[in-house]
């Protein structure tokens, strides 16, 4: 779900970067959009000009225009606010998104079969709002007209889904309806009822989450992005490590964290920050393909970054019952080890390599900076604080109005009545790839409620591992990555807590850490081999081989599948109720060289370089001391900073390796 816009900035001279990238700027701007095309579908959008594009413009204006009404000011009956939504997502899907990617070439161009699907799809969504009362009053003696519509309308959101968001998710929801439909032995009837025109299909709870509040997150994103930030947060990242060893890198990380937190597109985060980032970090002579898994790894961590997660955090307020304030301020540890190892391993790789930093006079001063750009942050900070005081939605709007007042105190970025159009026009844009997303996420969902799978899913994992946590947990981490290949984090989430964290519950696990050990893993489908469409993306702009540059992204954010485990044998990890002070600042403290300890075996480097069974050692400590105990965490300190203490007399005896 991004919540920045797609469009790339040129990297200017603003922050004193333009000398370090001259040299590929040019072909990393030729070559984005082609990226983004290839790896985001989002990108692959059919070209309009002239009097079509006005047009297809006021149309996604209006839907962003409707979608606020539905929240504030519109008052239906609940199936038809959500009927209606879908109905205009799936028509706008069809208009905006060709069926294969070379058609966005033809402009003013739609084939006559995309009317036909676009007027079928949102017309069965209608036809459903307008002949509710005799729907309701049949319920499951659906006419043939009825089932006929019912059909038309699930196919066709499926094809909608292919074309925005990819095949992954389709094929997997395909799997579930071919179950419902061939091995439940229900008659049909019934399971076109269920899927369409109940509010446990595809206008179940995960359109309920989009239509109302999801999508004026999405909305204020757009807004948001008009004010800046996004630049602003290069800046600053800039400003705190851009001077340090291997700087660029460690900008990388910092700035796709703080923006891949709001963008909800791992993909999208990694395209648009990346092109600035990657060709900062080759000029300063890390690897092609360290380069882009640095910045894959980044972008796809900013899906765990509290406190916006994507907007997951605002799903996870509505899977788990707790509040948003209990919830994100639970998410901070494992973030920040997530974020750690990532930036420990860059540290490494620098030192390793003799790399340097930026020159002081090129970067931007923090503090100055702060002072001149720091109320960029107001809507952020607002929206956190109305999250905590007010309904979610009634919070995206006035954070949303803060961004508008915020984008007036810069005259490049000054609201005005072409550029409010233009937000709401993105806004709406990127809704569609979420809603879509959504709306095939709640067939699954209706698949697992009324056919009973779930619980055969949960049986079977739990035969499997014979009642052993770990195994389980292994299970569900698999599970988990196969079902979040390519789908939005919005999406990937709703999936993840219908289908996994029961899973995990049901052997005893924490709520809470089920559901974040759940999404942890449906995020790093992104990095992970074979699918890791944000590693290949990362690669495209850097050049390098993709399958290479995944393994490398994997092994930077190693943390995010370590932590899962901790947190899930041991909730401590999230500061759980009745977690006192002193253990809560052990496990900061011993997590963290924890991290350390596997990074830096991973990269085989310290003060010099490791020995295979220092760097086994090492591994072993790290993971020992994460895992919270007394003892694991006396014997992890032991073997971490007895190999720190020989790395060290080694590099007094020789000097570091270079590449």
């Amino acid at each position: 779900m991004p919540l920045f816009g797609k469009k790339v900035k040129d990297p200017e001279v603003e922050f004193g970067i333009d000398e370090i990238a001259a040299e590929e700027s040019t072909d990393v701007e030729a070559d984005v959009q082609a990226v983004m095309e290839k790896y985001d579908r989002e990108a692959n959008v059919r070209v309009w000009d002239g009097v079509p594009k006005i047009v297809v413009r006021y149309m996604l204006v209006a839907f962003a225009v409707y979608s606020i009404l539905l929240n504030f000011g519109l008052n239906w009956e609940t199936r038809v606010e959500r009927a209606s939504f879908v109905g205009i997502l799936v028509f706008l899907t069809f208009i905006v998104f060709p069926a294969q990617k070379g058609a966005r070439k033809k402009l003013n161009y739609i084939p006559w079969y995309d009317v036909i699907l676009a007027v079928l799809g949102g017309g069965s969504y209608f036809y459903f709002v307008f002949n509710l009362d005799k729907i309701i009053a049949n319920t499951i003696r659906l006419e043939p007209i009825d089932m006929a519509v019912g059909i038309i309308g699930v196919l066709v959101t499926l094809e909608a889904c292919r074309r925005a968001v990819g095949i992954p998710i389709v094929i997997v929801s395909s799997l579930f309806i071919i179950y419902m439909v061939a091995f439940t032995g229900k008659p049909l009837t019934i399971n076109i009822y269920n899927l369409f025109y109940t509010t446990e299909g595809v206008i179940g709870t995960p359109i309920r989450a989009c239509s109302t509040f999801i999508v004026l997150f999405v909305i204020f994103g757009a807004f948001l992005e008009r004010t800046g930030i996004s630049q602003f947060f290069i800046e600053l990242a800039n400003s705190i490590a851009g001077g340090s060893s291997g700087g660029p890198a460690k900008v990388a990380v910092i700035s796709s964290a703080l923006c891949g937190m709001v963008s909800g597109s791992s993909v999208g985060n990694t395209v648009t920050t990346g092109s600035v980032t990657i060709p900062m970090m080759k000029k300063n002579g890390y690897r092609p393909e360290f380069a882009g898994a640095v910045e894959a790894a980044s972008s796809t961590g900013g899906q765990i970054m509290p406190p916006i997660m994507g907007a997951a955090a605002f799903l996870m307020v509505e899977y788990t019952g707790f509040d948003y304030a209990h919830i994100a301020s639970r998410a901070i540890l494992p973030a920040f080890l997530y974020f750690a190892g990532i930036f420990i391993a860059v540290h490494l790789e620098a030192k390793r390599m003799g790399l340097k930093g930026l020159s002081r006079e090129e970067l931007p001063k923090f503090l100055p900076l702060v002072l001149k750009k720091g109320y960029l942050l107001l809507p952020l900070i607002l929206l956190v604080i109305m999250m905590m005081k007010t309904t979610m939605s009634l919070a995206a709007i006035i954070a949303t109005a803060a961004a508008i007042v915020v984008s007036m105190f810069n005259k490049e970025t000054r609201m005005n009545l072409t550029k409010f159009f233009d937000a709401l026009e993105n806004g709406a844009r990127s809704t569609l790839t979420v809603g879509i997303a959504c709306a095939v996420a709640g067939t699954i969902a209706c698949v697992i409620t009324t056919t009973g799978i779930g619980a055969k899913l949960i049986s079977a994992i739990v035969g499997l591992s014979g009642g052993h946590m770990m195994i389980a947990m292994f299970l569900t981490m698999i599970t988990c990555i196969i079902l979040g290949m390519g789908v939005p984090t919005t999406a990937n989430y709703v999936i993840m807590a219908t289908t996994c964290a029961p899973i995990l519950i049901k052997m005893g696990m924490d709520v809470l850490a089920a559901h974040m050990f759940v999404f942890y893993f449906g995020i790093v489908a992104d990095i992970t081999p074979p699918v890791a469409l944000a590693a290949y993306a990362g690669s495209a702009i850097a050049k390098s081989k993709p399958m290479k540059t995944a393994v490398t992204a994997t092994t930077l954010a190693i943390a995010a599948f370590i932590v899962p485990y901790c947190f899930g044998l041991n909730p401590a990890l999230l500061f759980v109720e009745g977690t006192t002070i002193f253990a809560g600042v052990q496990v900061i403290i011993t997590a963290s060289l924890g991290v350390f300890g596997v990074a830096a075996g991973l990269r085989g480097y310290i003060f010099s370089n490791l020995k295979v069974w220092q760097r086994l050692v090492i591994i072993a400590g790290g993971l020992l001391m994460i895992d919270a105990g007394a003892l694991t965490d006396i014997v992890g300190i032991v073997l971490v900073f007895g190999v720190c203490f020989l790395s060290k007399m080694a590099g007094k005896k020789n000097t570091p390796a270079a590449a």
